[in-house]
């Protein structure tokens, strides 16, 4: 019986595939491990959305290797970086047991048969990644729930499309089976993902049904809240913001990546919006949903962004005071549209473009974290502090891992997972403390 170690880099999409190569080594009696140093086999599930990304794994790659020359016998590769580069990879990295493309999943266990060997097992049911079959690895709190495949947008800088290919929705019916079962297993949170939840549906129904699969993801018992990134903010309609208006296991957050507000930069980057939709869109939910949580990310330094088209950006921010902001500069990836325009923004002219509008909302948040001290909020208790002085808590406002937290003053034990009731105390940069009600 031999170990397999698992390394999952990118985003949450690409962690769900992780859980599912997990179920399929577990299922085939293969004993997990969270240290690599044990493992027998190791997995490295890659990300190649951008040059850093890249770097990350290729560096990744070589530090799981140094285990070959102990006991770790096998080292495979899977994911996005994979799927841009097999054939590159093959001839730069000979430590590599196996490279595994996301067109080869569907035989993913015949590829790895073809390195560890044949292994029987009567009892598996499928060889390939399967959503019924994934191990959740972020406990029973929250679980990712993918509703769709892929990328039809095709923004000028972005490579989704060629790494995941065209937009796929999955049915409603799996959809759903497969949130109950993470129900039934004590999942409290779902998190609904996509490259672009709000186009869950077109391409199988015609139209797009996010608003109508959230609705019946509320009626699952046991499930307390539930979320969704990404939407898009010219697929917003009326009906979605009264779905969440209006149901209260849907969390009053809204992720809008606008990208920019310029309407020079963005038909440069094919979005679909314009400066005017995106102002009037957020103002709609806003005026809507009062205590909404609306977070965005924007992009500096795409090719020909003026200082006028900058300046418009960072006055919008200052104007619009997002709850929550990421901001990332433009990174040139090779195949993408964007990549072949002639007027590239100096590096240093994007450092310090993103350290202006990182600034900015630092102040911005500062403003608002301070506003909610005094307040009541639910918040779930996650796990305790280093210090053991306080519980690790999110309230509806905060994505795991991407927004920050609330640090709860409580001596009670073993609240690990319960829903309280808090009162903010104190602000602290993007966190904030409260205290048990």
């Amino acid at each position: 019986m031999m170990n397999v170690g698992f390394v999952s880099l990118g985003c949450s999409k690409n962690l769900l595939d992780t859980e599912m190569t997990i179920g399929l080594f577990k299922n085939n009696k293969f004993n997990i491990v969270n240290d690599p140093s044990k493992a027998d086999i190791i997995v490295v599930n890659t990300c190649g959305f951008i040059q850093s990304a890249k770097e990350e794994a290729i560096n990744t790659l070589l530090e799981m290797a140094e285990y070959k020359k102990n006991r770790c016998k096998y080292l495979i590769a899977m994911g996005c970086l994979v799927e841009r580069y097999k054939d590159e990879l093959i001839k730069l990295m000979p430590e590599v047991d196996l490279f595994i493309k996301f067109s080869e999943y569907e035989s993913i266990w015949k590829q790895i048969e073809t390195v560890i060997g044949k292994v029987e097992n009567k009892n598996r049911e499928h060889d390939y990644l399967n959503f019924l079959d994934r191990v959740v690895t972020t406990g029973e709190n929250y679980a990712y729930l993918r509703i769709a495949e892929g990328c039809n947008n095709r923004c000028t800088f972005c490579a989704i499309p060629y790494i995941r290919g065209n937009y796929i929705s999955r049915k409603m019916e799996d959809v759903l089976e497969e949130a109950k079962k993470l129900s039934e297993a004590g999942v409290k949170e779902l998190i609904v993902i996509a490259q672009d939840t709000t186009k869950y549906g077109i391409d199988i129904y015609g139209e797009p049904r996010l608003a109508d699969l959230l609705k019946k993801l509320c009626e699952i018992d046991g499930i307390k809240w539930i979320r969704f990134l990404y939407a898009y903010p010219e697929s917003i309609t009326d009906e979605l913001i009264d779905v969440v208006k209006n149901n209260e296991k849907i969390c009053n957050y809204f992720d809008i990546p606008i990208q920019h507000i310029s309407n020079k930069v963005l038909k440069r980057m094919n979005r679909k919006s314009d400066g005017q939709s995106i102002r009037k869109t957020i103002a709609k939910i806003r005026e809507e949903i009062p205590n909404v949580i609306i977070r965005t990310t924007i992009m500096v330094g795409f090719p020909g962004e003026s200082k006028e088209d900058f300046d418009e950006l960072y006055e919008f921010i200052k104007e619009a005071k997002f709850d929550r902001l990421g901001a990332f500069s433009y990174s040139k990836e090779e195949g993408t549209p964007a990549a072949k325009i002639k007027e590239q923004v100096h590096p240093m002219t994007k450092k310090s473009r993103y350290n202006k509008i990182m600034k900015l909302q630092a102040e911005i948040s500062e403003e608002i974290e301070k506003q909610y001290i005094g307040k009541e909020l639910e918040v779930i208790l996650e796990e305790r502090s280093f210090d053991g002085k306080y519980y690790v808590a999110r309230s509806y406002m905060d994505v795991p891992d991407i927004d920050g937290v609330i640090y709860v003053k409580c001596d009670e034990e073993n609240l690990e997972g319960e829903f309280i009731k808090v009162k903010i105390t104190e602000s602290r940069d993007y966190d904030l403390v409260a205290k048990k009600v």
